[in-house]
C-alpha cells in the first residue's frame, strides 16, 4: 500500500510503564527487544519522546485527547475528562472506523453526564467515550484469572496476589522466582491472543482501528520463566541517584514527600518496608525483573506483528507503540512514576506508516510529546486536523522530511493533589489546586516550577544529566532561571484552551476555526 490517501488499518499498542532508554534499537547496553527493533526498522524511532503527565490516567488524557494537563485537567487516577473533550476514539470513529479496545483506558467519566447511583463512578477504569470494548481488562484482572482457571490455574488469590512467587516466598528481599502461570499465560499473552482472534474475524476491505493497552511492564514485578532469569542483576548501567536516599530527600521538599511513601508492598506484594531502604543488591535485582517483563512483552509483539503477516494485512496497516508513561526504576532510590525527574516520563514511540517509506529506519532526535498521537492519527487516517489540540502531526518526520519549525523542548505536568484523602495538601499545608508541577526540558537545561511557594528547580544538564544539582540558586544561573521562568509562562499562554479561541463571529457569520470535538460524539 503505497498510496497516502488510502485508509489504513491502525494499530496503536501502549505499553504501561515502559522508559524510553528500555530498547535495543535506543542503545540500551543490556534490555533485547528484537521485534520492537524490527518495527522501528520499518518505521521511525523517536528517541525524545515524552509523556505528559503521571500516573495513568492523566498520561492517557493527554494521549487520548492530544491536551495538554492544564486544558484536559485529569490531575489525578479517578478525575473525570470533562465530557466535551474529543479524543482519538471519538475521531476515528466519526471517519469510519469502529475503534476497539483490548486491555483499559483508565478514564473517570464525566459525573455531570451520569446518575449519581451508576456503578461506572466508583471506579477510575472508565473506558474513553468512542471505544467499542472486545476485551475489558481493568487492574482486577478479573477476566483474566477466569481464562487462567479454565487451564486448571488455581485464582484463589485474586490480583495482585496471583502476582507472588509460586514457591510462596514474601520476605523483605526481592526473589526472581517466577509466579504459578506461564509464559503463555501472561495478561499480555492473554490480550495478544485476543486480538489476534479478533483480528482473524476482520475483513480485509473494511480498514480497523484497534487499540491493544498492555498492563506490563507496570508493577508487580514479577514475570514467568524464562525471562525472570533473562538479565543478570549485575548488569545494567550505574544508577542516578545520590549518595544517599536521605541526601536525595535533602534536595526538595516534594522528593523527602515522596520517598516516604514509597511502600515495597505496592510493587512487590507481600514484601513490606520502604523502597528507599532496599539495598543496592534488591534494586538490582527488581530492574533485572523489569528488563525480563520487558523481554515478555516484546515476545507477544512478535506474536502480533506474525499474525498481522498472516493475516495478509501488514502492508496495510500503520502501528504506533508508545507507552502512557514511564518507571524510576532505582533511580533516586524510587520506584514508580511521578514528579519531576527524565526517568519518569521518558518512553518509547516507534510509528510504521507503510505508505510512507522514505523515513523508514530513522530516528529522531527532535523533542515530541504524547500529546502529538492524536493529532498524528488524524493525519494518518486522512481525518480533519483540529487546531485547537496542543500536540502535532509527526507525519513529516514519519515522511523523511525535516519541519522549518519544531519545538526545542519537552513539557509535561505532574499534580500531586489527594483530594479523597487531603495527604498532600496537609503535608504541604496548600490547597489542592496548589498541589503541582511544570517542567520545561531542554538538551541544556530542566526548569521545574512548583505551585503552592514550593522551591523551582533548575539543572544543567550538560553537566549534570542525573539531575543531583539544583542550581536554580546560584547566582550564575540566575539568568538562565529568569529565562526559564518566562519561557513556563508563555508556553502556557501559548497553550490555553484554544476551543473557541480561534473563532471570532462577525458580520459574515463565524470566521476562523471551530472545534469539532463537541459535534463528534454524535
Amino acid at each position: 500500500m503505497d498510496n497516502p490517501t488510502s485508509r489504513p488499518n491502525v494499530l496503536l499498542i501502549t505499553c504501561d510503564q515502559w522508559r524510553g532508554d528500555c530498547l535495543s534499537a535506543a542503545g540500551h547496553p543490556v534490555v533485547k527487544t528484537p521485534n520492537a527493533d524490527a518495527l522501528a526498522a520499518q518505521g521511525v524511532l523517536f528517541r525524545r519522546h515524552y509523556g505528559g503527565a503521571a500516573p495513568c490516567s492523566p498520561a492517557r488524557a493527554c494521549l487520548y485527547t492530544g491536551l495538554y494537563q492544564m486544558n484536559n485537567r485529569v490531575c489525578r487516577n479517578g478525575t473525570p475528562l470533562d465530557a466535551r473533550h474529543g479524543n482519538i476514539a471519538l475521531s476515528a470513529r466519526a471517519a469510519g472506523y469502529d475503534p476497539t479496545l483490548f486491555g483499559y483506558t483508565d478514564v473517570s467519566l464525566d459525573p455531570r453526564q451520569l446518575s449519581p447511583e451508576d456503578p461506572r463512578l466508583r471506579s477510575y477504569e472508565g473506558v474513553l467515550p468512542g471505544f467499542t470494548v472486545r476485551q475489558a481488562l481493568p487492574e482486577h484482572q478479573k477476566q483474566w484469572l477466569s481464562w487462567l482457571q479454565a487451564q486448571g490455574i488455581d485464582t484463589g488469590a485474586g490480583s495482585p496476589g496471583i502476582h507472588r512467587p509460586a514457591n510462596g516466598q514474601a520476605e523483605r528481599d526481592v526473589t526472581n522466582a517466577p509466579p504459578v502461570y506461564s509464559q503463555d499465560q501472561t495478561p499480555t499473552a492473554f490480550l495478544a491472543g485476543e486480538f489476534i482472534r479478533w483480528l482473524g474475524e476482520q475483513e480485509k476491505s473494511v480498514p480497523w482501528f484497534a487499540h491493544v493497552s498492555f498492563i506490563s511492564p507496570h508493577p508487580p514485578f514479577i514475570v514467568p520463566e524464562p525471562y525472570n532469569t533473562m538479565y543478570d542483576p549485575g548488569d545494567g548501567p550505574a544508577f542516578r541517584r545520590a549518595a544517599s536516599w536521605q541526601a536525595e530527600a535533602e534536595s526538595h521538599p516534594y522528593v523527602a514527600y515522596d520517598l516516604d511513601r514509597q511502600k515495597r508492598t505496592k510493587f512487590v506484594p507481600g514484601i513490606e518496608g520502604k523502597v528507599p531502604d532496599w539495598s543496592e543488591e534488591n534494586f538490582r535485582l527488581v530492574r533485572a525483573i523489569y528488563y525480563g517483563m520487558i523481554a515478555e512483552v516484546d515476545a507477544q509483539l512478535g506474536r502480533i506483528w506474525r499474525a498481522i503477516k498472516s493475516a495478509d494485512a501488514w502492508d496495510d496497516t500503520v502501528i504506533v507503540l508508545t507507552s502512557d508513561h514511564a518507571e524510576m526504576m532505582g533511580d533516586h532510590f524510587m520506584l514508580g512514576k511521578g514528579g519531576f525527574f527524565d526517568v519518569s516520563y521518558h518512553i518509547p514511540l516507534i510509528i510504521r506508516d507503510p505508505r510512507r517509506r522514505a523515513g523508514a529506519g530513522s530516528s529522531v532526535d527532535r523533542f515530541t510529546e504524547a500529546v502529538d498521537i492524536f493529532p498524528t492519527l488524524l493525519d494518518l487516517i486522512g481525518a480533519a486536523p483540529q487546531r485547537h489540540l496542543d500536540g502535532r502531526s509527526l507525519v513529516p518526520w514519519i515522511e523523511g522530511k525535516k519541519p522549518e519549525t519544531w519545538r526545542d523542548a519537552a513539557h509535561w505536568e505532574f499534580d500531586f493533589r489527594t483530594v479523597a484523602k487531603d495527604e498532600a495538601e496537609r503535608h504541604f499545608g496548600i490547597a489542592s489546586s496548589a498541589c503541582n508541577l511544570a517542567v520545561i526540558r531542554t538538551v541544556e537545561f530542566k526548569y521545574v516550577h512548583f505551585g503552592g511557594g514550593l522551591p523551582a528547580l533548575l539543572f544543567d544538564l550538560s553537566k549534570d544529566p542525573g539531575e543531583l544539582n539544583n542550581v536554580a540558586g546560584d547566582t550564575a544561573y540566575l539568568p538562565v532561571r529568569l529565562e526559564f521562568a518566562e519561557r513556563m509562562l508563555a508556553w502556557r499562554a501559548a497553550h490555553l484552551d484554544q476551543s473557541l479561541a480561534l473563532a471570532e463571529l462577525t458580520e459574515d457569520g463565524v470566521v476562523g476555526y471551530v472545534s469539532q470535538a463537541v459535534g463528534s460524539r454524535q
